[in-house]
């Protein structure tokens, strides 16, 4: 169809396309701060990997008294639910677990929530499959709705995609993979396995195989493939009931709110065999973790305590994909800017998360010293060639070793969060996207970084 013919679907301030931890934390934002806003998900919950890929619990970023407002904003209603969730702090609780555990279901419910609240118009169902570009400005995203092809008109657009859709529509340069490899991460396709008696479970480990490796017990008990437990994964491979790939990677989590309900961060699928950037590969990834999800279910029953009448409870909708395309921004972040724990003047948001690349091959993983933090500046989110689009999430111009310690959640939150603040910012004193200084934006309307 002739770009021109396709009709004007909704028009806005801002138009976020993704609805992951970034895309909804640039919404809320954006619209808290005053603005029409339309948020793009292709499914039908927000979220993105939290909710339907199941990825959680949340990363921390290892920096204290770090939340922003969009984060503390979230934190609350967590506690208006029973759940004591920190998404930035690292708090052990008193059984040792993680203090950013929670039922995605409620994290879907709690932004629709905020969105509603905020009166962001929150379009499901929605693919990206384009954007026109006059003037080195994206003047309209054309999505896929139940109603065909459409076009939504905004004066700001923010790609939150994961993929950097929206920009490499509009011609912004980008990258993908490993410099040294040419490989992308791995992928995941995560579920959940209920009926697991918790107990027997944490005194399989701890007590037979002499390994706690979080010092944790329910019913926040987590439990990993370690070096203590490496032998009873290997066993395994010996009777042909796992492969070495179904175990190369185990994690699972206990879930508050879910009693008897473990969330798996596994399988993982080879980079050597599926690139997360083929879109044939991301199908047959998926394909393939299904029959690993399911061998790897069998092996608990069959060998763990605690799993006995266990069963697969939920799989991932969304495939678990850690890296793919970034975009080259004004300012591309690099491991330098990591290993020097680098701050920036117009810093959005701080970390101390590691390195975490999913590929033994490259041996880049690496934990910062205690007390050190490196910062993401502004320019890594807008580009030279769109003068109206900013970028949030795992897509922010970033190399390959940077990115694997930036793509953690509320990372990402609080990126969206600052796209959300310099479109209110851009529109508000009618300057472009792309050319707002972050430090002239006045203190108590930044985030936490550089308020002063």
């Amino acid at each position: 169809m002739n770009a021109d013919k396709i009709p004007v679907l909704l028009r806005a301030d801002v138009c976020v396309c993704g609805g992951g931890p970034a895309g909804t934390a640039a919404a809320v934002t954006a619209a808290k701060n005053g603005l029409k806003v339309v948020l793009v998900e292709q499914g039908i919950v927000l979220g993105g990997l939290q909710t339907q890929g199941l990825v959680y619990p949340a990363m921390p970023t290892r920096v204290l008294n770090t939340d922003t407002p969009y984060i503390t904003d979230l934190n609350r209603r967590f506690y208006m639910h029973g759940f004591d969730v920190d998404f930035v702090n690292d708090p052990q609780y008193k059984n040792g677990g993680d203090a950013r555990q929670y039922p995605p279901e409620l994290l879907a419910f709690l932004y629709d929530e905020m969105c509603a609240d905020y009166k962001v118009d929150v379009l499901y169902n929605a693919t990206l499959v384009g954007a026109n570009v006059q003037g080195g400005r994206i003047t309209d995203a054309i999505v896929h709705t139940v109603e065909g092809l459409g076009k939504i008109e905004a004066n700001i657009f923010i790609d939150a995609t994961g993929d950097a859709a929206l920009s490499r529509f509009a011609g912004v340069p980008s990258v993908r993979g490993s410099d040294v490899t040419g490989r992308n991460q791995k992928m995941s396709l995560r579920f959940e396995m209920g009926g697991v008696e918790e107990m027997k479970l944490y005194k399989f480990f701890v007590k037979k195989l002499k390994d706690n490796w979080c010092e944790s017990k329910p019913p926040e008990f987590e439990f990993a493939k370690t070096t203590h437990t490496e032998k009873f994964y290997f066993e395994g491979i010996q009777r042909g009931e796992v492969t070495k790939d179904d175990v190369a990677y185990i994690q699972a989590f206990c879930i508050l709110g879910k009693p008897g309900t473990l969330s798996m961060n596994c399988p993982e699928m080879s980079p050597y065999i599926y690139s997360s950037t083929n879109a044939l590969d991301r199908s047959k990834a998926i394909q393939q973790g299904r029959i690993m999800i399911r061998r790897l279910a069998n092996f608990f029953r069959k060998n763990i305590p605690g799993f006995k009448n266990a069963y697969i409870s939920r799989e991932a909708s969304m495939l678990g994909v850690r890296e793919s395309w970034r975009i080259r921004g004004k300012y591309y972040m690099t491991k330098d800017d990591y290993f020097n724990a680098q701050k920036f003047p117009d810093a959005v948001c701080r970390s101390a998360y590691p390195i975490d690349i999913h590929d033994e091959s490259l041996q880049l993983t690496h934990t910062l010293g205690k007390g050190e933090f490196y910062e993401v500046p502004f320019r890594a989110l807008i580009t030279n060639e769109i003068s109206n689009l900013m970028v949030a999430g795992r897509c922010i111009s970033a190399d390959f070793p940077a990115q694997a310690a930036i793509r953690i959640q509320p990372t990402c939150m609080s990126m969206g969060e600052a796209t959300g603040i310099a479109a209110a910012f851009a529109l508000k004193n009618g300057i472009n996207a792309n050319a707002v200084d972050w430090a002239s934006i006045p203190a108590q309307q930044r985030s936490y970084v550089t308020a002063g």
